[in-house]
């Protein structure tokens, strides 16, 4: 279905409309709009219209909302204030109108969906993230050039034409909006057409989903979440998003998307290397780190716009693709593959290439479910599909009374051997229902898939750092409180309380649809 655009997300339920003096199908406002089709409700309470220019014959959007005078202000300023503004990437806006009962903006129509809805088929994939990001970078330069701020970017708002044109529609600053908050939320941007969750705390309270979280309540980088993100474009996205680095101006964002926006297969693009936004880690600027020089092989006119050094940091080298460089949350990022295979650290100032953590191919003779002996030992089937890479297939335990199992045990797991003591770096459990709570657990052997087996795994295995999830609102785990100096090799996803998802006298199920663990050899 096409759509124009939303206003300003919010977690609450979309208020209800004021109907009174409702336009019809047919009507023409201001002499000159004829309105055709109803298209939807705004999360502000405003009816979006398709309607026609009878006088340029065009097709146009228009938004009204009830009633006008004063409380339209707000909306009738910031469409004046975007009407100055002639961007190819940004939303036309074509007039604003007060009637004292009704106010309404006319604007361009497009053809297309907001990215919201786009995404809801799947998250993007690296090269269409990019573009996107770069088409809403370069839109927010251009307001931010006129010292002007948008205020309200969020997937409703980003458009994707039917021709692929991307535009940023529906300006709503007020004084709580700076140039950083516009920034910041490009890099939500970034995150939700990746992973297609929206960071409510780094960006701002939506109706979307929350991004995925450890138990500690922190982001999960879009790689944890999702796998095939590329390395430069996890650690730009997971930049932008850290409150404690410096952000870059739009203009240099923009650049920098620019740089990464080429075509897939073009070798610079792998060798780039990504932005990093160093900080002093309490918002100071941030500190230039150079770049070994480019090869000359590369294509001419790829370089970093002038002025980016003193504001943003560039990756150490080459291929050098850490995850952040103030933080240590993954112990695998100091190591270096050597040539047999093995790992070995970097000595200081070292050229060489930083091992990161990769996903460990799982069998299904790997994997087994844990039923402690209290239990029937039944519904055991199906664990081959946590392990076959579609997050639609996975096994279910049978469905309880309660959420703990019906007091008949302390819970039911997936037990994981990854066949040698390997170094981990998280584990993403994806599950079919939100509202599980669960824990992840080590050991040292597998007793044997038995009774007594299983209980000796629930009542020896220790719980892996201080991650627990409680009735968590997502689907999709992600435990990353190994240690880096301990090589695991049977890990027990434990789940301890299901949510209610059907109806019933046995209402408590929910299933595991895939087990990802990710580390290094």
């Amino acid at each position: 279905m096409t759509q124009v655009g939303e206003g300003q997300e919010a977690s609450e339920s979309t208020p209800q409309v004021m109907t009174f003096g409702a336009p019809s199908v047919g009507e023409i406002l201001a002499e000159r709009y004829e309105l055709a089709e109803h298209i939807n409700d705004d999360s502000a309470g405003r009816q979006v219209w398709r309607g026609v220019d009878v006088i340029l014959r065009r097709p146009v959007a228009v938004v009204l909302r009830y009633p006008g005078g004063d409380s339209a202000a707000e909306m009738l300023q910031a469409a004046v204030a975007a009407s100055r503004v002639i961007h190819p990437n940004l939303v036309g806006v074509y007039d604003a109108i007060d009637e004292t009962d009704r106010a309404y903006v006319v604007r361009e129509w497009v053809d297309g969906q907001a990215l919201r809805d786009v995404a809801a088929d799947g998250p993007l994939d690296a090269t269409r993230t990019t573009t996107v990001a770069h088409a809403i970078a370069d839109a927010v330069a251009a307001i931010h050039a006129t010292g002007m701020v948008h205020g309200n970017i969020h997937p409703g708002t980003v458009l994707i034409g039917d021709d692929g044109r991307v535009v940023l529609a529906d300006a709503r600053a007020d004084s709580a909006d700076t140039p950083e908050t516009d920034i910041r939320a490009i890099g939500g941007i970034l995150y939700f057409a990746l992973t297609g969750h929206w960071p409510h705390d780094e960006v701002g309270s939506s109706n979307l989903p929350d991004a995925v979280r450890d138990g500690s309540g922190a982001i999960a980088a879009p790689r944890q979440a999702r796998a095939g993100v590329p390395a430069y474009l996890d650690d730009l996205t997971m930049d932008l998003l850290d409150k404690r680095l410096a952000l870059p101006a739009s203009d240099v964002l923009a650049a920098e998307l620019a740089r990464l926006d080429t075509a897939g297969d073009e070798a610079y693009y792998e060798d780039a290397g990504p932005l990093r936004l160093l900080g002093s880690g309490s918002g100071g600027q941030g500190a230039a780190v150079e770049r070994s020089a480019p090869d000359a092989t590369r294509p001419a006119g790829r370089k970093i716009a002038a002025g980016v050094a003193g504001l943003l940091a560039i990756a150490v080298v080459g291929l050098v693709f850490g995850i952040s460089a103030l933080g240590d949350d993954d112990p695998g990022a100091g190591a270096a593959p050597a040539g047999n295979g093995t790992s070995v650290s970097p000595a200081p100032g070292s050229n060489a290439p930083v091992a990161k953590p990769q996903p460990f191919p799982l069998t299904a003779d790997q994997v087994r479910i844990v039923d402690p002996p209290t239990g029937n030992r039944q519904g055991l089937e199906g664990v081959d599909k946590i392990v076959d890479g579609d997050d639609n297939t996975g096994w279910e335990p049978y469905s309880y009374k309660s959420a703990d199992f019906g007091n008949l045990k302390p819970g039911m797991g997936v037990l994981v051997n990854l066949g040698q003591p390997r170094t981990v770096s998280s584990v993403t459990v994806t599950l079919s229902h939100p509202g599980a709570s669960a824990e992840m657990r080590s050991g040292d052997s597998d007793p044997g898939a038995t009774s007594a087996g299983d209980d000796a795994i629930v009542k020896t295995y220790q719980r892996v750092g201080e991650e627990q999830f409680e009735k968590y609102d997502g689907t999709k785990m992600v435990f990353n409180g190994f240690d880096p100096d301990k090589k695991y090799q049977y890990l027990l996803f434990f789940i301890t309380e299901m949510p209610a998802t059907q109806d019933g006298p046995y209402p408590y199920k929910v299933g595991v649809q895939e087990v990802a663990v990710a580390g290094l050899s």
